[in-house]
């Protein structure tokens, strides 16, 4: 998929590797200035190699650097056409009921996924109604539009995130901003091959299962994601407002297995 971003500035959180850098190397190659923000200072600089990316450091959590980057980008590039929301975090240790689940593991999620995303969103909807135009794409998954067992967290800060999409587009779009999620399903990445897909991935024997109710039968490929979010920051894309896109190979369009 082709688009034309020329002269459209970006910020994508958690651009170092899987999702976020496939997203953040797509909208570079059709033309944007990508920022590339990671809490893993070194690898998000070792991956914006074009000439226009820019990588900075971000701890989305810490509200002091979200406004400074957002600060940093419209100082050196004049303005922010785009924002791409996909830093997030799970856990595959506390797989368990909500009455075990760690308050700990509850809050660091809940900040990062969820208050993470408030105030990114919060920070660059400033500069994008001074602007009157903007777009903000939140990824979020498809457990936030259904929920699955043992991952009360995670669940409860990307169906917040859903939400929170939705609020947003109704507040910010009189003023020319654009809204929208993807939700991606099961997705291909080192992290998901390591648990999943690998031969040696620690819940490999239970993934057919899973993809049973999946149609295509595979999971995606970062690049299936990013092509989602490419369609939504689509210049030629002007009245797709308080959507969320899943992209799941059809997971969530009815009940699919083999008996």
């Amino acid at each position: 998929m082709k688009c034309d971003l020329q002269g459209k500035v970006s910020l994508v959180t958690g651009a170092a590797r899987s999702i976020g850098l496939g997203i953040a190397d797509r909208l570079i190659a059709n033309g944007s200035i990508v920022y590339y923000t990671d809490i893993d200072e070194e690898t998000v600089r070792s991956v914006a190699t074009d000439e226009n990316a820019r990588a900075l450091p971000l701890d989305i959590t810490n509200a002091e650097q979200v406004n400074s980057v957002i600060e940093q980008v419209v100082s050196e590039s004049g303005k922010l056409d785009i924002l791409v929301n996909n830093a997030g975090i799970n856990t595959i240790h506390e797989r368990v009921t909500i009455d075990e689940f760690p308050q700990e593991v509850w809050d660091r999620i809940i900040d990062v996924d969820l208050n993470g995303l408030y105030l990114m969103c919060r920070s660059s909807a400033r500069v994008m109604k001074k602007q009157g135009a903007g777009r903000i794409i939140n990824i979020s998954s498809v457990f936030g539009l259904v929920p699955a067992r043992l991952q009360c967290a995670f669940v409860a800060a990307k169906a917040g995130g859903v939400n929170l999409t939705r609020a947003m587009a109704l507040e910010l779009g009189p003023h020319g901003i654009l809204v929208n999620g993807v939700a991606p399903g099961s997705t291909l990445t080192k992290g998901t091959e390591k648990l999943f897909y690998g031969d040696d991935g620690k819940f490999n024997t239970q993934v057919q299962e899973f993809m049973n109710h999946v149609p295509l039968g595979r999971p995606a490929t970062t690049d299936e994601i990013a092509v989602a979010v490419l369609f939504l920051a689509d210049p030629e894309n002007s009245y797709m407002n308080g959507h969320v896109l899943p992209v799941d190979g059809g997971w969530m369009a009815g009940y699919h297995r083999d008996f």
